[in-house]
């Protein structure tokens, strides 16, 4: 990669395994399930730190703290929440009576969401960023429980909280300009070689982090989602799985998203 720095904020908050002392014990998901769950490998695909202005991950399961929920409804009132009561597909994520109570969940929320969502506004107040991407992998297929459920996603998704076309919807506001989305999926497209497969706000307009940091700080934002059809052989969520063969997969779509955020800045700045 160049040694030029690119004025970008990088966010991957959903790359993460780990289950932290507060909790260890009370999951009730397998290793495996707590892989699957989290969206794999995304801390090395997005791994731009040494190229871009400001980067933020986190070890962190999502399972035990969803940096990319807002902090109401409370936990526990919203299954998939900031603090999960059950996957997507309909698993229970704790033990049976080991939820936490409020004072561990209050514990778990000053010990690794706010002080993540902190670091993002001090990272735009001290680094030179003039476009944020939160970056994800989606799985290849929606979920049950999910709007697009059995539905075939794209292999790239582009949010900025508008339409299909990246404008406002009515009574919102986009997280970045509509050209600027527009350019994105352009050099994304002509990146991968792709037409459709490249999409704005469908299916996922973007999360928390996208729109609570863009109305804190104005600056633009983009949440990218990339399936995990283009690194991950088989259904175990483990990139891994599939030897040398994924680990190149992993390698070359890290250069080539690499490639299309240059690109699209290239045009736009």
């Amino acid at each position: 990669m160049p040694e030029k720095r690119y004025p970008f904020l990088v966010s991957v908050p959903h790359g993460g395994v780990e289950i932290p002392p507060e909790v260890r014990g009370r999951i009730s998901l397998s290793e495996e399930e707590l892989l699957y769950y989290c969206d794999p490998a995304t801390r090395t695909i997005f791994n731009f730190k040494k190229c871009v202005g400001a980067f933020i991950d986190t070890p962190i399961s999502r399972m035990v703290v969803d940096l990319n929920r807002p902090p109401l409804p409370l936990p526990g009132k919203d299954p998939d929440g900031i603090i999960k009561v059950r996957t997507i597909d309909g698993k229970d994520v704790y033990c049976e009576g080991q939820f936490p109570d409020m004072a561990l969940v209050h514990r778990l929320l000053m010990t690794y969401y706010f002080p993540y969502h902190q670091r993002v506004d001090e990272l735009i107040d001290h680094h030179i960023v003039k476009v944020a991407f939160d970056c994800h992998s989606m799985l290849p297929v929606g979920s049950c429980g999910q709007t697009d459920a059995g539905k075939p996603r794209p292999l790239i998704c582009l949010g900025n909280n508008g339409d299909r076309h990246g404008r406002a919807r009515k009574g919102s506001v986009a997280t970045c300009p509509a050209a600027w989305i527009g350019a994105l999926a352009a050099a994304f497209r002509d990146e991968f070689s792709l037409g459709r497969e490249v999409a704005i706000n469908n299916p996922f307009s973007g999360g928390f982090i996208v729109n609570a940091h863009y109305w804190h700080k104005g600056v633009p934002w983009v949440q990218i989602e990339v399936n995990r059809s283009l690194y991950e052989r088989g259904n175990s969520g483990d990139p891994h799985n599939g030897g040398k063969k994924s680990q190149m997969m992993i390698r070359q779509l890290h250069k080539n998203i690499w490639n299309a955020l240059t690109a699209f800045w290239d045009t736009v700045a």
